[in-house]
């Protein structure tokens, strides 16, 4: 049985150039606060939060696994509820310019 683990998946530089795009005009806006980036075996997490003692209002996800399937990344709101997936990453955030999304 081979025990050799598996390396976590992140964000390169330009998916990261991406999100903190989209994360500073949402800040400048007022709409988010915080954020946290997790690395796990099998996916990239950024978490997006209104205050940081609070559970996230989006995660972007990366699974690598998903490229030849739905595509690699996601967008999910609280519940898991998936809001859009996709191959490109500049595509996929564009969920947040269609639509005006507030924490009620």
């Amino acid at each position: 049985m081979n025990h050799i683990a598996k390396a976590p998946v992140h964000f390169n530089r330009q998916e990261i150039n991406a999100i903190m795009a989209l994360y500073g005009r949402m800040v400048a806006a007022g709409e988010w606060r915080d954020y946290a980036i997790d690395s796990l075996r099998d996916r990239a997490i950024f978490s997006i939060f209104r205050h940081a003692s609070e559970m996230p209002l989006y995660r972007v996800e990366k699974i690598p696994a998903l490229l030849h399937r739905q595509g690699q990344y996601q967008v999910l709101a609280p519940g898991n509820q998936i809001l859009k997936r996709g191959k490109d990453l500049r595509a996929v955030l564009k969920v947040f310019d269609t639509r005006r999304f507030h924490v009620v």
